[in-house]
């Protein structure tokens, strides 16, 4: 490109919803002129993204397919800084991500139409869309998937032990919520099952936005990518759109030349930068708080206080546990042992089965307590259970499942052996953080982050509660052979709580008694090992403008003309999400852009 070129649609990232709206438009009308402009590098046909189980690699303290966003110290966590990894590669999450393929609730869905007023955002709208993007590899004929759409959806290359023993376990310990055999279909929770993969059964391959959506039309020359381009601001003639500033990425080049460059835009701008990028894109350009924008010398050009607030993700922990040396777990794999890396490649090439064609989670459930389990949450989670979850009955409280290795924990220092894990997650914490600049120029410069973590006391309680649920699962399996000390709480001597079985206890046998004293214990270890699940969200929330809204239900930007916000990165960022969502984003990310691309073919009069 030069330094000043024009197009009729410009992207301001490259993430999953980005790239499925510029590849649906550029599929449905060839002669549109398409740029995406995206801060990482290609995926294209690299094993670090195309082969699922090395997804892993990409957290390495030098890895150039994430950003590592540190969000200011909090005494909620023990003192420490939240990082959040926002991938900075073409498809954002999508080429990145653990492959979970995780739905939401319908009334999520719902919320956003009923609830903030988005016509057309309700499940009945969205689940078209999210059948149109999926070939369900799972179970036959079930109504809520679909089965001709380019991504692939299955349970990955095996079925390990260590999956197999949790749902074993959870079949007996816990046989009133019983199994379901499509544990993602979006209207009901509370039962155990298989976990489905965003992996290719017959290939192994990844299931990523770029390889399907952006690469299968390389021959399209009027869709352009970008890449080590960092969107800097929108650019407006008033108030329309007409381009956007850029500046090259200084991740691989720290010395990178700076010249500002323009892409022009003669229909639409759409920011698709997640929920770090899009806020700050936003505000660099006068569009965010009055506040926040004079504070750092940016001349306002639209007050919209709701910009980088509204800041969401689920809060997660991942307990390890020592595994007895026959279970089939990424252990080794994950260490680097190379003759375990040889054997995995070679089968995955043969017919792509196998532990490379796995992403390690093979089983889980998403919980709604019971009454009794309702006492054991306490009064600080009682208020939210009566005004939010009590009448949404597909609403989990959290989610938990088992992972085949050491997960949430350096495998460079743990000794090299098997483990397995049992992580949950809160799926709507109630408390809320922000994302704002931090500087009015440099767009590579990292945003001011404050998470609110665990800031809010029913979200303690909830991860609380699903310690002490995923504690006696864990134990109960056969697999166990001990808690890996380092990263569990360390509950004093004498009390029930203080465990150290090096094999597994019954199915049947009594659960552990926690003392008050024993909270006290697993409280400060929840708020020392907590971590982001990568699902940021809700910084550009679509909601009415009067309730810190940012975008409308058409996407569009309040207060200016050309702009919409689509924003999603890894795994993804969703950050137009006015409320969460109990899943892991990806899917939501998906069924975002599909709905992005609908619009805005409308509004472009494309046959689509």
């Amino acid at each position: 490109m030069s330094t000043s070129d024009e197009f009729d649609i410009v992207f301001a990232g490259g993430g999953a919803s980005g790239c499925l709206i510029a590849g649906r438009l550029a599929a449905a009308d060839p002669s549109l002129r398409i740029l995406i402009l995206e801060a990482g590098e290609h995926t294209r046909d690299l094993p670090a993204h195309t082969q699922p189980a090395r997804y892993l690699s990409h957290l390495a303290p030098n890895s150039t397919t994430l950003t590592f966003q540190v969000a200011k110290p909090s005494e909620h966590l023990g003192g420490r800084p939240l990082i959040v990894p926002v991938g900075r590669c073409l498809g954002g999450g999508s080429s990145v991500n653990f492959a979970m393929y995780t739905r939401a609730a319908a009334s999520d869905y719902d919320d956003w139409e009923m609830v903030y007023g988005n016509s057309g955002w309700g499940s009945k709208d969205l689940i078209p869309l999210l059948k149109k993007t999926e070939t369900y590899q799972g179970k036959p004929e079930a109504a809520t998937h679909g089965y001709s759409g380019p991504l692939k959806v299955s349970f990955g290359g095996m079925y390990t032990n260590v999956g197999k023993a949790f749902l074993d376990v959870a079949q007996k310990y816990d046989p009133a919520r019983g199994m379901t055999d499509d544990i993602n279909g979006l209207f009901s929770c509370n039962q155990y099952g298989r976990w489905e993969k965003w992996i290719d059964a017959e290939t192994g391959l990844r299931s990523d936005v770029p390889h399907h959506f952006i690469y299968n039309q390389s021959h399209n020359q009027n869709l352009q990518v970008l890449t080590g381009s960092r969107v800097k601001r929108v650019i407006f003639d008033g108030t329309r759109a007409i381009g956007v500033e850029y500046v090259t990425d200084t991740v691989l080049n720290p010395n990178a030349d700076q010249t500002v460059r323009t892409a022009r835009a003669t229909r639409l701008v759409v920011v698709s930068a997640g929920a770090f990028g899009s806020p700050t894109i936003l505000e660099r350009s006068g569009i965010g708080g009055s506040d926040i924008l004079r504070a750092h010398g940016v001349l306002p050009l639209v007050d919209l206080p709701g910009v980088g607030r509204n800041y969401q993700d689920h809060n997660g922990v991942f307990v390890p546990y020592l595994a007895a040396e026959e279970a089939e777990t990424l252990d080794a794999f994950w260490r680097g042992e190379k003759e375990e890396e040889e054997r995995l490649v070679a089968q995955w090439k043969i017919d792509g089965t196998g532990l490379l064609a796995h992403n390690g989670l093979d089983a889980g459930i998403k919980f709604r307590p019971n009454a009794e389990e309702l006492k054991e949450l306490g009064p600080d989670f009682a208020s939210r259970w009566e005004t939010y979850f009590k009448n949404a009955p597909d609403k989990p409280v959290i989610w938990c499942g088992a992972s085949s290795g050491l997960f949430g924990a350096d495998p460079s220092v743990a000794p090299p052996r098997k483990y397995f894990g049992v992580g949950f997650y809160t799926e709507y914490p109630v408390a809320r953080g922000q994302v704002h600049i931090s500087s009015p120029e440099d767009a590579n410069a990292r945003p001011e982050f404050d998470s609110g973590f665990l800031s809010e006391p029913a979200d303690v309680a909830i991860l609380r509660w699903g310690y002490k649920k995923s504690r006696e699962l864990a134990r109960r399996m056969n697999l166990y052979r001990g808690e890996y000390v380092p990263r569990n709480p360390r509950f004093a001597v004498g009390n029930d709580a203080y465990r150290q079985d090096e094999v597994p206890v019954d199915v049947g046998a009594p659960d552990i008694v926690y003392t008050e004293d024993d909270d006290a214990v697993i409280d400060p270890y929840i708020r020392e090992n907590v971590q982001t699940t990568w699902h940021s969200l809700g910084t550009c929330a679509m909601k009415p403008r009067n309730e810190m809204g940012v975008v409308d239900e058409r996407l569009n930007v309040y207060g200016v003309q050309g702009l919409k916000v689509a924003a999603s990165m890894l795994p993804p960022q969703i950050s137009i999400a006015p409320s969460n969502v109990a899943a892991n984003t990806y899917s939501t990310a998906l069924v975002i852009g599909e709905k992005a691309a609908v619009i805005i073919a409308q509004e472009l009069g494309i046959r689509y």
